[in-house]
């Protein structure tokens, strides 16, 4: 009995009336194994399932392969029980997190922001609650008015605001738009730092940084730092793992849609779950979450006009192209391989930290219903999906002190991409008849025939 109620308190079903006290993770440890025999992963798979351990690589144990990396977070009262069933069938494992909790803590930050730290003085080398992000938004707008505009893209379930920043360099003419998003799954911090950290960095190198300068006189960015507002809120004040958004299920029983998943391309095909206490769990159906609905209806009326598609998640260090529910590549394969080796190149060059490049289905695991593959399906020539730091050693709780490196050599790879769908679609040498240069062609024709020579 106490083992059961140990299990019940490690895996977050907490009593009602108790809902607001947080979950712990106290003694819980993450393994690392990589399975060697069918049989060995036929065991894991087994014990996955009986004990009701929390895999955080792969997400399902169907998707357990020998010669495969295989990360899984077991909660304290479960540790013994499951080193001893490994040591039993012989298959070595090594501790990634002896302690969980500890890296909980350390995420936390050691200060809150005030109204009067932000932007100046805001903080992006630590992880922000929703409240101030949402506080950041709107004063990043203030004082950048000249390039920033806050637009409502939804609500979420939970009937929050979600907001997406425009980044826009003055100009009269049409623009492309690069889209970025992150925080679709709530336990992922690094992500919506990451997307706070792009905003400052264009913002404060625009004008002396050719690169940026250049596509921006082309491209319009629109950046949304946390799409799963309800979830992430949920991970700061709850349970710091929690994966997906709110949405309630079999009359509440349980809770929350993998929106990652929800998107209408193959959804519900292959990677999924059909059960709603499943981490990977798909939803009743393809964008049944208002989340997904909100950014799916708006991509839908731009996307004749969005050139490249950017989500941001953790932990893998991965660019991942369309598709993940096939092996089939998009018809533009070559091209999308080519810019995403290219960016992982320039990534590399800041620490040395290596990123994987390539489709889902190939280098990772089949999923469905992905936003990624969903862009590139309705159109959009570049998409793709970047998971960061790091490799498991911390996983999904990366500290705060990797925030920094993380987003500076992220930045590179991003800034990469944009600046090859830039040079793809506005090529160094192309003209642009401004008023002024057609002021000035106008003018040298009329001297040219004054002259007598014939300007064509």
């Amino acid at each position: 009995m106490q083992l059961f109620l140990g299990i019940i308190f490690s895996l977050g079903m907490l009593i009602p009336g108790k809902l607001s006290l947080k979950l712990q993770y106290d003694g819980d440890q993450v393994l690392h194994i990589v399975p060697e025999t069918f049989q060995q992963v036929q065991h894991l798979q087994h014990l996955c399932r009986t004990l009701l351990l929390d895999l955080w690589k792969p997400l399902l144990p169907e998707d357990i392969w020998a010669g495969e990396d295989m990360h899984i977070r077991v909660p304290a009262p479960l540790v013994q029980e499951a080193k001893d069933s490994l040591d039993e069938h012989r298959i070595s494992y090594k501790v990634l997190i002896p302690d969980v909790q500890e890296l909980v803590d350390q995420s936390m930050p050691k200060e809150r922001s005030s109204h009067r730290q932000v932007p100046e003085g805001y903080v992006y080398t630590q992880y922000h609650p929703m409240e101030e992000i949402y506080q950041w938004m709107t004063e990043i707008q203030k004082s950048n008015s000249e390039l920033v505009t806050q637009h409502y893209l939804g609500r979420t379930f939970e009937n929050r605001p979600m907001y997406y920043l425009q980044i826009r360099q003055p100009s009269d003419k049409t623009k492309k738009i690069i889209w970025m998003d992150c925080g679709i799954h709530a336990r992922e911090w690094i992500s919506p730092a990451f997307c706070q950290w792009f905003v400052k960095e264009i913002l404060q190198n625009y004008e002396s940084d050719p690169k940026i300068r250049r596509f921006l006189q082309n491209l319009d960015l629109y950046i949304l730092p946390v799409l799963n507002i309800d979830g992430y809120i949920y991970s700061w004040e709850k349970e710091r793992l929690w994966r997906k958004n709110r949405s309630p299920y079999m009359d509440g029983t349980c809770y929350g849609t993998d929106l990652n998943r929800n998107f209408n391309s193959s959804w519900g095909s292959v990677g999924v779950s059909y059960d709603c206490n499943s981490e990977i769990f798909c939803g009743s159906g393809p964008e049944s979450e208002p989340e997904t609905r909100a950014v799916a209806q708006f991509i839908e009326g731009k996307k004749s006009d969005i050139l490249c598609y950017l989500t941001i998640h953790s932990y893998g260090q991965y660019i991942l192209t369309p598709y993940g529910s096939t092996t089939k590549p998009p018809s533009n394969n070559e091209e999308l391989m080519y810019v995403a080796e290219k960016a992982a190149a320039a990534l590399m060059e800041k620490y040395g930290t290596s990123y994987q490049v390539g489709s889902t289905s190939l280098i990772l695991y089949n999923n469905s219903g992905s936003s990624r593959d969903w862009a590139h399906m309705i159109g959009i020539p570049f998409s793709y999906t970047f998971e960061l730091r790091d490799k498991g050693t911390h996983g999904f709780v990366l500290p705060p002190e990797q925030i920094q490196p993380t987003c500076e050599e992220t930045m590179l790879a991003v800034t990469s991409i944009i600046d090859s769908v830039d040079q793809k679609y506005f090529p160094d040498g192309a003209v642009t008849l401004t008023s002024g240069s057609l002021c000035l062609s106008l003018c040298l024709s009329v001297v040219l025939t004054w002259a007598g020579f014939s300007p064509m």
